[in-house]
């Protein structure tokens, strides 16, 4: 968790939708919550208005990566649970789904299609599996890239993105 820590860092601090009110409730979920990560006084220090808010996000990573690995995963908990949009935007979750997965969904695809194209006999039935399985394709890959969400009408599959 550390490594990914560090590699997100320089993003968490060029990252425009991270503003003072979200990077508060983060300190504060670390703080009320998990004490033995962020005291009241490193709280306090963290959450200074008169520091520029990436500024105040550098010194907080630098801060968590002495503290540990389950200061790292309480960190990422409370930047889930807060800000998801940018959470779903990290550079080490972008890599995590990388464009095997996304090749392996679509090889299924093109698989089940030529089997239904060539195959008179179960056509029926291969196209509801067909249909099923892009269902679920489609719904795995909204999960892990963050999408909003898909809409599926008659037959068509429509993809709404987070931006």
């Amino acid at each position: 968790c550390l490594p990914q820590l560090i590699e997100d860092s320089a993003f968490l601090r060029a990252e425009q939708r991270l503003d003072t009110d979200l990077v508060d409730k983060v300190i504060l979920q670390l703080n009320r919550i998990y004490p033995q990560i962020l005291t009241d006084k490193e709280a306090t220090k963290f959450r200074k208005l008169d520091v520029p808010t990436g500024v105040r996000l550098g010194e907080l990573l630098t801060h968590l990566q002495g503290k540990g690995e389950e200061a790292c995963r309480e960190f990422y908990r409370a930047l889930h649970l807060h800000i998801e949009e940018v959470y779903y935007s990290l550079p080490t979750r972008l890599r995590l789904r990388g464009p095997l997965f996304f090749l392996g969904c679509f090889s299924v695809a093109v698989g089940m299609a030529f089997l239904y194209y060539y195959n008179g006999a179960n056509s029926e039935l291969l196209l509801t599996l067909c249909s099923y399985f892009l269902i679920c394709c489609c719904c795995c890959c909204t999960y892990l890239t963050g999408l909003k969400g898909i809409e599926y009408t008659r037959g068509m599959i429509t993809v709404k993105s987070i931006t």
